[in-house]
């Protein structure tokens, strides 16, 4: 559009039609006449008009072979058409509306006719540019606002098991290494179509942020048992074993109080779960192989990989080859054997993972010492 006018080309290879249809419009539009379909085209390198008026009978290229042109090519297949010709069988007309014309205008022209539908025309094509502009608009603004309730839930996650951390000294960084630890065994999955009817139906943009919750029900349990100095009793052992049940309920009630629950939907799963054995003797309800969840599965490797390698008041830090070597042992016992020969392929990984997030915890120890003694 040119000083607000719209842009019209005329495409006609008859000079008397090209000077009629230009008088009968310019008064309107701001209109380029065209003198053939080969120039047409080198005209549209430069300007991209609001329509385009075109002979069907022209030498060199017709006009249902440069609308077949316009339409092949994405920068102008959008730009509306609307044939002018001499021809009155229903059949050529067909034939140019099967090729994407909006219309045929028969010559010799009406002027008050050329105007009116072409007044129409352009109406429609500005209506439809329009609720193209407002649909893509709303869908960037439902983009941006999904992202923000993302961005929000995993806040609060992080917020909520940032607690539990807070509570149980000895296992700092342990809901960071697990989260890595999954999210390897995600992907592996994923890769190699593994359980893929499951995994395929995930919402994976939820799932990993979800597996902060799995011990969030260690909220309840006691500081003298959740940082006792040694092993636990067979009773306080019991006591511990409910943080599953306390978790997964807890989840469920908040799930309880909101229509918007999806990130919620893999957190209760991981909380009551992550504690069943494949042979049926994990707990709370001991569940036996595929009975289990395979988001339990997954958090099972993780979280008992990240038991063996890292500091407990009770016990030194196993080296990252014995870790694997008690996880590969406890296939078909205590873990799924699709998942412990994956985990053996990721281990070298899981290994990295460790040795970054405690490093990066050492350091992060160091730093706030610094600052206390300052």
């Amino acid at each position: 559009m040119k000083n607000g006018r719209q842009v019209i080309f005329l495409v006609d290879d008859n000079m008397a039609n090209l000077t009629a249809g230009k008088t009968m419009l310019k008064d309107h539009y701001d209109v380029f006449s065209i003198p053939s379909g080969s120039k047409l085209f080198e005209i549209l390198e430069k300007i991209q008009p609001d329509m385009i008026l075109l002979d069907v009978e022209m030498p060199g290229m017709s006009g249902y072979e440069a609308l077949e042109k316009l339409k092949a090519d994405r920068k102008t297949r959008d730009i509306p058409v609307i044939f002018l010709t001499a021809r009155t069988d229903p059949g050529s007309e067909l034939e140019g509306l099967n090729l994407g014309a909006l219309d045929y205008i028969p010559k010799p022209f009406s002027p008050p006719l050329l105007l009116k539908r072409l007044k129409n025309h352009l109406l429609i094509q500005q209506q439809q540019r329009a609720l193209k502009d407002y649909n893509d608009n709303l869908q960037q603004m439902v983009q941006k606002r999904t992202r923000q309730v993302v961005e929000l839930q995993n806040s609060i996650l992080s917020a909520v098991t940032e607690m539990v951390e807070v509570r149980d000294d000895a296992t700092g960084g342990h809901i960071e290494r697990t989260q890595s630890y999954l999210k390897l065994l995600v992907d592996k999955l994923l890769a190699e179509r593994i359980y893929w009817d499951e995994v395929s139906s995930w919402n994976l943009e939820f799932l990993v942020p979800s597996a902060q919750l799995h011990d969030v029900g260690k909220i309840a349990i006691s500081d003298a048992i959740l940082n006792k100095p040694g092993k636990l009793t067979p009773e306080e052992f019991d006591i511990m074993k409910k943080h599953t049940s306390i978790g997964e309920r807890a989840i469920e009630g908040i799930m309880k109080t909101t229509p918007e629950n999806d990130f919620l939907h893999h957190a209760k799963i991981f909380a009551g779960t992550h504690h069943e054995k494949w042979d049926g003797s994990g707990y709370p309800r001991g569940l036996k192989k595929d009975g289990i969840p395979l988001q339990g599965r997954l958090m099972a490797i993780a979280d008992v990989y990240d038991a063996l390698i890292a500091v407990r008041p009770y016990k030194q830090p196993l080296a990252p080859a014995e870790a694997e070597r008690i996880i590969l042992e406890g296939k078909e016992k205590h873990f799924d054997p699709v998942l412990t020969d994956l985990f053996q392929d990721l281990a070298p990984r899981f290994a990295l993972v460790a040795e970054h997030c405690n490093a990066a915890l050492q350091k992060e120890m160091v730093f706030g010492d610094l600052k206390e003694s300052a």
